[in-house]
């Protein structure tokens, strides 16, 4: 009887113990989690703002274009990169959402070009005064490709980019595959959120306003 009631006691403490055990463990993880994310919220600031850049692909020789990255409220970076022509007129464009994700310390990015989905996922950490970033591109396409790409020599208004390219996963690569050099042409700004309080959002009885509809 005396052995049955201890074990009854010692159930009923680690009942009691084990709840605030778990908070605690959440509580520590949350503050890691919000450490790391103060920690690495800024590694693709530098990218904020309009550029112009040239750049020389192994396979398609010479290039120039355009690219622009904004900061949304959430703190995710969202870019457009545009190849142009001679008189600005597009030869290729893709659109990436970039986030930084704590809970596995690395910040991940998804890229997507008119017709093909969300295809292009990589994953990217900052080292030192670098950004390396390794993607797969074409993965519906026939000729699936993965870049390992390099920001470098990174400045208030220039940097570069450099990418190996490999075709059989990772197996043998095309060293400097692209290379480019971006200079800056607009200032870091951040997109406002789409879905403002009712007092922030424009006074439709303005002219030239119009209230919104519902879908």
């Amino acid at each position: 009887m005396r052995i049955a009631l201890v074990c009854l006691v010692m159930i009923a403490v680690a009942g009691w113990s084990a709840p605030a055990s778990a908070q605690e463990n959440t509580d520590k993880q949350r503050e890691q989690r919000q450490a790391l994310l103060e920690k690495h919220k800024g590694d693709f600031d530098y990218l904020l703002g309009d550029w112009e850049f040239t750049a020389t692909n192994s396979e398609f020789g010479d290039m120039r274009g355009y690219w622009t990255a904004v900061r949304l409220p959430g703190g995710q970076i969202l870019d457009e990169y545009r190849i142009v022509g001679d008189k600005d007129e597009t030869y290729y464009v893709t659109t990436t959402i970039r986030a930084y994700n704590a809970g596995l310390d690395r910040w991940e990015l998804i890229g997507t070009e008119g017709g093909n989905g969300l295809q292009d996922f990589g994953t990217a950490q900052r080292q030192g005064g670098e950004v390396r970033i390794e993607q797969r591109f074409g993965v519906s396409g026939p000729r699936p490709s993965l870049w390992k790409i390099r920001y470098h020599n990174i400045r208030p208004d220039a940097f570069s980019w450099t990418a190996d390219r490999s075709f059989d996963d990772g197996k043998t690569w095309t060293k400097n595959h692209q290379r480019l050099e971006a200079r800056r042409i607009g200032p870091a700004r951040t997109m406002p959120a789409l879905t403002p309080p009712p007092e922030k959002r424009p006074d439709t009885d303005k002219p030239g306003t119009e209230a919104p509809t519902k879908p």
